[in-house]
């Protein structure tokens, strides 16, 4: 058994790269091999969203707090709140985040397949963030 106490690692800013506005990553957590699931918590601040990206085995968010958007490619824009669950399909492309007024959290879970967990794509606009 392994227990990572809270507080244990500090928190990091999401990456310019693969995030628009300001993200918190807290707690990253990964298996044991041969476990391949990994996870973290991640806060959103309003309008703050990921960049369009894929995960090849798929991955599952679990909505904490506050309001988000997601979208899967070629799908409508669809609002998140505290308790939903979202599975995105492997390879699935797609995004998450904040909504426009409103942080979010969530904990994002996945499993790595070859040592990869997510391919990241170009950043999502802002027309298309809103819907426009």
């Amino acid at each position: 058994m392994i227990i990572r106490r809270n507080g244990s690692s500090s928190s990091a800013k999401g990456p310019e790269d693969y995030f628009t506005g300001t993200v918190r990553i807290d707690s990253p957590f990964s298996g044991e091999a041969p476990a391949r699931i990994g996870g973290a918590i991640v806060t959103f601040e309003p309008g703050a969203r990921t960049a369009w990206h894929t995960h090849p085995l798929g991955q599952t968010l679990i909505v904490t707090a506050g309001l988000g958007r997601v979208q899967r490619l070629g799908g409508p824009i669809e609002e998140i709140r505290p308790g939903d669950i979202v599975w995105f399909a492997p390879s699935e492309k797609h995004w998450h985040g904040a909504s426009p007024s409103t942080a979010m959290t969530h904990i994002a879970i996945a499993e790595n397949l070859d040592g990869k967990v997510v391919d990241w794509l170009e950043k999502v606009s802002d027309e298309d963030y809103l819907g426009e």
